[in-house]
């Protein structure tokens, strides 16, 4: 099993910059994937952005050019470097993990909030 837990989240103006982080209870060189996904009220919940184990990335349309995922795989975190933040970023954001079984594991989540 994996337990996940988010930092990070906070209320930030439009324009600023947040890193969130996802410190995974083991190590996570063996997991297949590790993701971010958020959920706004109201809304289903979307992927953000995606790593897999052998780095690759993938994001949302709506964050590309903005949001960097990258691994740690010593500290056993993900992060999610956020810039240029708008309005419409608001939301819960989700870690997601994948072992080596393909089972996936959610966090609690961290609350992003920019306003306008």
């Amino acid at each position: 099993q994996v337990q996940l837990v988010e930092s990070g989240g906070d209320l930030v103006q439009a324009g600023g910059s947040l890193r969130l982080a996802c410190a995974a209870s083991r190590s996570i060189v063996s997991l297949k994937s590790m993701n971010w996904y958020r959920q706004a009220p109201g809304k289903q919940r979307e992927l953000v952005a995606g790593i897999n184990d052998a780095g690759s990335t993938d994001y949302a349309d709506s964050v590309k050019g903005r949001f960097t995922i990258s691994r740690d795989n010593a500290m056993n975190t993900v992060y999610l470097q956020m810039n240029s933040l708008k309005p419409e970023d608001t939301s819960v954001y989700i870690c997601y993990a994948i072992d080596d079984r393909w089972i996936g594991y959610w966090g609690q989540g961290t609350q992003v909030t920019v306003s306008s």
